[in-house]
Formats: structure tokens, C-alpha cells, sequence
């Protein structure tokens, strides 16, 4: 540890009671003045989006482990304590990451056990029945879609009728009140849309309230262009509770505009990153994202009058090579090890989330930024008295002496403070007594600080065992998954790959059950679902198929990207894909992002589409060898993929599959 001022005051609080020397030898330091009676917007909390198939492999976690990742994310007083949850209402289409599965995939179906966003929430609100709930849609099933001028919409009465059945069976499934809603994430806002949504939430007799619109810079007529609509537009504005937009922060600054202030409505990051909306996501260190994301939330209240941040995701919990690796406040994407890891934008998060609830109101008077580089928000408390600020220094070269006079109401008892940085992590380091309703702390630079009257801070202690990779050999009969769920370590990446009984066998098999093509988001490649270890070379990777449909079946290897966003029309990942269709064509092929699909062999077997039949692909070096039911179909070199995962690939309809195999 370097010998600082700050350092110094420090070693000295912990030692002895603080010596205040007289103010007029502190004339260089900077004079906050903290007043009860100042003004302020309303503290809304912090949170994450749970959405985009983000949290695909939490739910496989083993315990303790499980359990210990949403103490750091949920827990009050021991992580990241966080204070809003918003999570993707399920289309079973690709959503960035994979696609999470709805809850009602015709106006007959009804099932809530589906997926794992319902179990997060309820793990969340376990852990802290104050959270504040939220849901958005990102794709939705085809039968609540529209085509409007050739393109497809959610837009409609039925949308509306199924966020209100969602919002419903939360409350009776799962006892879980769902506080906000928003209409259709980052796409352009239909003014009638979220009126006829707020007639339905409103003869449903639901509290839901509406964010609108979740749009994208840039994106239509802009993402404040709601406020311009809402002032002239009294309907709409009744009908709108907050306004809200992604990655406010463009060209390092917030442009909220005059407008949405004047609407009155409290404005939201409803979803951000400490990138300003574009990669690298978080690094997994204090040194990256802890230390933007420290400045972040400061800066979108200093600047742009934003009363909550939440950051997508709240754990990267899917595999690496798929779109945005690394969004999450934690990282834990290896459940067959238990392996988590506690990242330092948990304890930037903690710094606010732990020392101001929603509801407790900014001083901005007393907010605002330092002289020498960083930034501070202040905060009381609903019943005037407590108060706590949180100070960053992040941009700062020296150590910063602030004196803090009180005043107002505001309690002149202990004052706590803690620390981060790349000494500190999350620590207790002083405890300062005011003396005549003033006290005065020296700040290092690169730290984030809160102080606070209040207590009972905590700082989680579980540890996770060492990372492991992906087991090999590795093998899944499905026969223990539950019916109608996906298997462990599956992700899958469009359409939904759960587990039914087997057609023409006895026993589970593995099922692609999606066969109307919903309203999508993003890209929409074939339905497939992939799994293992992106740094595997030489396998083999083989599955039984059955044919429910006219839709080819496809074994997949050496997978070694499958980001939609590279190249929205693929249809499959980056690797080779064997794929034999009901009339026994198959093709071996060769699929890259951005360049054309290269075809090395093909051919027709001899089948009964009506059996069982076993597709293989085999790895070594550069050799690559197709084979259908035990006899080779094609043998050749070729050095495109030389590494990567594996999948099992379908049409939009229906296909089974049965002993998943893959071996060295």
C-alpha cells in the first residue's frame, strides 16, 4: 500500500478517535454541505435484466453453490443487494444469447414450469421480498404476432392479453407481484399499443405499472422522443409510469432531454453496461468494470437525471462463444464445476445498494462532481434522519481532503466508511464521529467510498471450488430430466429443445417442439442447442434421430462461434454441420459468419424415416469423417474449424433425439 494522506487518516480513525483540526487550516479542502431539507428526485433502486438467455446455466448449478451465486446477487447486506430484477418474458426465439421458453405457446397452452426466469425471481424475492419485479418481452410466440407492412409485431390486443396472463400466473403459480412492465424491448414504441396495454393491466384490476420504451440510441425517432409524444398526448402519458431507455450514456455523456424532465415521470436506465451500449462487456476485475461502473451510476443521476440503472446481465451465466461475452455483474458458466466468479461490479453495485433503499431521496445540492477528478451523489433517508454518499475517485491523480458540514435534520452520529479499489475490496476502513455537525475525510484516488449513519453492511464470504472444463467423455440418455424440461448444460439457441417421451422407443428422448415460427427479435437462425468446451479439437460427437416431421435433423461440431449478431441470416453456428433429412439426402457442410456455406460432400442413404437412426461426426487434426448408423459416409481434410463446441440441430419442427454422445 502506497503511504498517503489518505492512508495515513485511515491507519489513524482505526486506531484512535479522530482529531479535527480547525477549519481554517482546511481551506484547500472541498466543503459539501449535506441539508436535510434540500431537494431532490426519488431514489428508485439498482438492479439487472435477467433476459436473452443470460442466465441459461445458473439454474444447473449444483448446491451449496447455487445458492451462495444469488446471496452475492440477491442477499441484502452481503453482494451486490440487488433491488430491482426485470426479466424476459419467454418467446421460445433467440433473444442475444439463446431463447428462453413462453409460458403459453398457443391461446390452449399453460405451463409455468417452463424455463428458469420464473425460479429467479422467486430465489430473488426469497431473498429480499422488498425487490421490485419487472418484465419485457423480446420475441413472442406466433400466434399473439401481426404482419404490418411485411414485417411481423407484437403490437397487438393479444400481446397485451398475454403480458397480462403472464403478470397473473406469477401471482398465482409463484405468489410473486410484478411491479413494471415494458411493451417490446429496443424496438420503435406503437403509442396504441401501450394505451390498449394499460387498458388491459387496468381492467385485469393489476398495480403493474409501464416503462416505456426501452429503445436503443438511435434507434426510430430516438429514445426520449416518448417524452415529446407523452406532453401532448395526456392519454399516453396517464398511461406511462416511467420513462426508460437503454445505454443512455452516448460519447461519454447523457442526453436526457428537457422534455422527458418536464414530463415529470421518473426517467430509468432500464438496461446499461459501463461500455456506453457497445463491447468489450465487463471485465472481470475491479481494474475494468468495476471502475467504470462505479462512475456509471453517479453519472447517470449528475447527468442525466436517472433514478435507477439496470445492468444486463446480472451473471454471465451462458457460454463464451455466443453474442457478449461477459455482460454479467458475476460470472459463473461452468455448473459441472460449481465454479463461480465474484466480480468486482458486485461491489461497485454494493456501494449503493447497500447504504440507499428506493425511496430515499437525492440531495442535489449536495451531489455533484469533485475539482480533482470523481464524482458524489447524496442521498437521506424517508424519514429525513439517516443519510449516506457515495464518492468515487476514479478519475482522480491525488488524494482529495472533503469536509462535509450537516445540517438540516440530518443525523450527526457515527459515520461509516467503506472502501474498493485495487487495495480494498468492499472493506470497513473508518468509523468518523462529527464534531459540530462537521467532519471532514481524505480521499485516495482510482476508490470508490460510501459513507453512512446507517449499519448492518455486510460482505459475503462464500468461496467457490476451482474451475474445471467441460466433462469428456460426456453422454445424456435424457432419462433424467424431468418431462417437459431441457436438459442440463443445453443451451438453446433458438426454438426449444425439451425432454418428451421417446416416439418409437421406450424411455426420454430430446424434443425441438417449436413449430410456428414466432414474432423475433434479433437474428433468427434454425432452431439448435449446443453445449462443451470451446477448446476441444479432436472428438467425436454422435446422437440417435428420429423424423416427426419433414424438418432435417443436424449434428453439429467444432463450433468456434455462434453470435447471431455476426451474420443475422446464418442458419447455424460456425462449424460443421452433418444433416440428413427424411428421404435420407444429407450434406456435410462448412458454415462461417459472413461467407458463404461451403458444401464438402452429399449424397443419399438408403433409410426408413420411420426408425431410429444414428448420426456421427468424428474430429482428429484436420481429418473429418461423417458417418450415418455405423457406416461412413464421406472422409476429408479440411482446416476451417479447428476447434469448438457441439449441438443438435432441427427445422422449425419437430425432431427427437437420444444418446447424446461425445468422446475424446
Amino acid at each position: 500500500m502506497r503511504c498517503t494522506l489518505g492512508n495515513l487518516a485511515r491507519a489513524l480513525l482505526l486506531a484512535a478517535p479522530l482529531i479535527l483540526l480547525p477549519v481554517a487550516n482546511r481551506a484547500q479542502q472541498t466543503r459539501i454541505v449535506l441539508d436535510g431539507t434540500d431537494t431532490g428526485r426519488v431514489f428508485d433502486g439498482l438492479g439487472a435484466a435477467s433476459a436473452g438467455a443470460s442466465s441459461r446455466l445458473l439454474y444447473d448449478y449444483p448446491e451449496p453453490e447455487r445458492s451462495q451465486i444469488l446471496n452475492y446477487l440477491f442477499k441484502p447486506d452481503y453482494g451486490a443487494a440487488l433491488q430491482h430484477l426485470k426479466v424476459e418474458i419467454g418467446g421460445d426465439v433467440n433473444s442475444t444469447d439463446g431463447s428462453e421458453p413462453s409460458h403459453m405457446r398457443t391461446p390452449a397452452d399453460h405451463n409455468s414450469g417452463r424455463g428458469y426466469e420464473w425460479w429467479l425471481m422467486a430465489e430473488a424475492h426469497k431473498r429480499n421480498p422488498n425487490i421490485v419485479l419487472e418484465i419485457l418481452p423480446w420475441g413472442a410466440p406466433a400466434w399473439v404476432g401481426a404482419t404490418v407492412d411485411g414485417k411481423r409485431t407484437l403490437y397487438t390486443p393479444r400481446m397485451a392479453a398475454y403480458v397480462v396472463d403472464f403478470i397473473r400466473t406469477a401471482k398465482r403459480d409463484y405468489g410473486l407481484d410484478i411491479g413494471y412492465v415494458g411493451p417490446w424491448n429496443e424496438k420503435v414504441y406503437d403509442t396504441a399499443y401501450v394505451k390498449e396495454l394499460h387498458r388491459q393491466l387496468q381492467a385485469a384490476h393489476l398495480g403493474t405499472r409501464i416503462v416505456c420504451c426501452d429503445e436503443y440510441p438511435g434507434e426510430g425517432r430516438g429514445q426520449w422522443s416518448i417524452a415529446d409524444e407523452m406532453l401532448k398526448d395526456p392519454e399516453l402519458a396517464q398511461a406511462i409510469s416511467v420513462i426508460g431507455v437503454h445505454y443512455p450514456l452516448v460519447n461519454g455523456h447523457i442526453r436526457t432531454t428537457d422534455a422527458a424532465r418536464r414530463t415529470g415521470k421518473p426517467l430509468w436506465s432500464s438496461e446499461d453496461q459501463p461500455n456506453g451500449g457497445g463491447g468489450p462487456f465487463l471485465s472481470r476485475d475491479w481494474a475494468v468494470g468495476g471502475r467504470i461502473l462505479a462512475h456509471l451510476y453517479n453519472q447517470n443521476y449528475l447527468e442525466g437525471s436517472l433514478t435507477s440503472t439496470e445492468i444486463w446481465s446480472p451473471i454471465t451465466s451462458y457460454y463464451d462463444n455466443l453474442a457478449a461475452p461477459n455482460s454479467g455483474l458475476m460470472y459463473a458458466n461452468t455448473p459441472w464445476s460449481g465454479h463461480y466468479d465474484v466480480q468486482g461490479a458486485i461491489w461497485a453495485t454494493a456501494h449503493t445498494t447497500q447504504f440507499a433503499q428506493p425511496g430515499w431521496q437525492y440531495l442535489d445540492a449536495a451531489s455533484g462532481y469533485l475539482p480533482d477528478g470523481g464524482s458524489y451523489v447524496s442521498l437521506r433517508s424517508t424519514d429525513g434522519k439517516n443519510w449516506s454518499v457515495i464518492l468515487e475517485t476514479i478519475g482522480a491523480k491525488q488524494p482529495q481532503p472533503v469536509t462535509f458540514r450537516l445540517t438540516g435534520g440530518l443525523a450527526t452520529t457515527q459515520v461509516h466508511v467503506w472502501e474498493t479499489n485495487g487495495t480494498h475490496t468492499f472493506d470497513h476502513v473508518a468509523d468518523v464521529t462529527p464534531a459540530n455537525g462537521e467532519l471532514a475525510y481524505t480521499f485516495d484516488p482510482d476508490s470508490l467510498y460510501s459513507l453512512t449513519t446507517t449499519t448492518g453492511q455486510g460482505k459475503g464470504t462464500a468461496v467457490p471450488p476451482p474451475a474445471a472444463p467441460f466433462p469428456l467423455p460426456y453422454a445424456d440418455d435424457f432419462e433424467q430430466t424431468p418431462i417437459g424440461r431441457a436438459p442440463k448444460y443445453l443451451a438453446d439457441q433458438d426454438g426449444a429443445f425439451e425432454v418428451y417421451p421417446c416416439d418409437g422407443r421406450a424411455g426420454r428422448c430430446l424434443e425441438q417442439v417449436i413449430t410456428a415460427i414466432p414474432v423475433p427479435w434479433g437474428p433468427l437462425p434454425d432452431p439448435f442447442t449446443l453445449a462443451g468446451d470451446a477448446h476441444w479439437t479432436d472428438y467425436t460427437v454422435s446422437a440417435d434421430a428420429r423424423f416427426l416431421s419433414d424438418a432435417p435433423a443436424a449434428v453439429i461440431g467444432r463450433i468456434d462461434s455462434s453470435d447471431v449478431f455476426r451474420d443475422g441470416r446464418a442458419l447455424w453456428p460456425s462449424g460443421y454441420v452433418l444433416e440428413l433429412k427424411p428421404d435420407g439426402a444429407w450434406e456435410l457442410f462448412s458454415t462461417r459468419y459472413r461467407q458463404p456455406t461451403i458444401s464438402l460432400a452429399r449424397g443419399t442413404a438408403k433409410i426408413d424415416r420411420a426408425q431410429w437412426h444414428r448420426l456421427e461426426l468424428r474430429f482428429h487434426g484436420n481429418r473429418i469423417e461423417a458417418r450415418l448408423d455405423g457406416a461412413s459416409l464421406a472422409s476429408m481434410h479440411d482446416t476451417t474449424h479447428t476447434h469448438g463446441m457441439f449441438a443438435l440441430g432441427a427445422g422449425w419442427n419437430r425432431i427427437q433425439f437420444d444418446n447424446l454422445r461425445v468422446a475424446p
